[in-house]
């Protein structure tokens, strides 16, 4: 393989790899250190206090958990036979006679030798072949923390330290709460690694047309100080807006009682 054919590869693709990667390290450290600093840690904070307030009422709210949880299963079973299909597709072009590349090499940019294509679709198989191990993985823990949350006021009672002594479960709350964060997680690196098939895909046209697309791709995480000045000029407003309201109502009572 020549330098001017493959020089692209070698410069583009490893850097397409490295940036999506020291994202996800900061977002990871950041969720760890400050979680409330960003999205995910939000999203994980919220969905604790609503299973907690679930499992409060259970009675009430039993099938309304069996519902919300029951859409992100069927997003994750949706993703999950996408991702399949893709690997199926992918097989197939692999264990095929036809040589995909011929109609497409005088259009390519980058090398497109048969051991550069053999990569590229290898590497779009264990892609697709890990979101698929995602998200089966998260359909099995979203399902159990459904029948955790609903059978939550049998293994807590009303005097929690009899019932973790009995049952053997020393917080089982907790124990809820790790489960469903676990069924969450497991749909969030799935829905990633389905969506940096993406770029991939796109590489097999060249690597000039993947590397663009990692950098409009995924979510950022909150941007804390520009939404904290936000808040603080809305509570501003808020607080001016009310002082203006007092002062009104003041003067209408003092001309009132004139």
């Amino acid at each position: 393989m020549e330098w001017r054919d493959s020089f692209l590869d070698l410069i583009l693709i490893p850097l397409s790899l490295l940036l999506p990667m020291a994202y996800h390290a900061w977002l990871r450290r950041t969720v760890r250190l400050s979680p409330l600093r960003t999205a995910l840690g939000i999203n994980s904070a919220a969905r604790r206090l609503w299973a907690i307030s679930m499992m409060k009422d259970n009675g009430k709210h039993a099938v309304t958990v069996v519902q919300s949880l029951r859409n992100v299963i069927m997003g994750s079973t949706l993703m999950a036979t996408t991702a399949i299909l893709f690997c199926t597709g992918i097989a197939a072009v692999l264990s095929s006679t036809y040589t995909i590349k011929k109609p497409l090499s005088d259009t390519v940019f980058g090398a497109h030798g048969e051991y550069m294509m053999a990569l590229k679709y290898v590497a779009l198989l264990l892609l697709f072949l890990f979101a698929f191990l995602c998200h089966t993985l998260a359909i099995c823990f979203l399902n159990q923390a459904s029948f955790l949350i609903n059978t939550a006021c049998s293994l807590v009672g009303s005097d929690d330290d009899e019932s973790s002594s009995v049952i053997g479960m020393p917080d089982t709350r907790d124990y809820i709460g790790e489960v469903l964060e676990r069924g969450f997680t497991l749909n969030f690196v799935g829905n990633r690694l389905f969506y940096a098939g993406v770029p991939l895909l796109l590489w097999i046209f060249g690597p000039l047309l993947a590397f663009p697309v990692v950098h409009g791709h995924g979510t950022h995480p909150l941007q804390p100080r520009h939404r904290q000045r936000q808040e603080r000029h809305r509570m501003r407003q808020r607080e001016i807006f009310r002082d203006q309201r007092q002062q009104l109502h003041a003067r209408l009572n003092q001309t009132l009682n004139l």
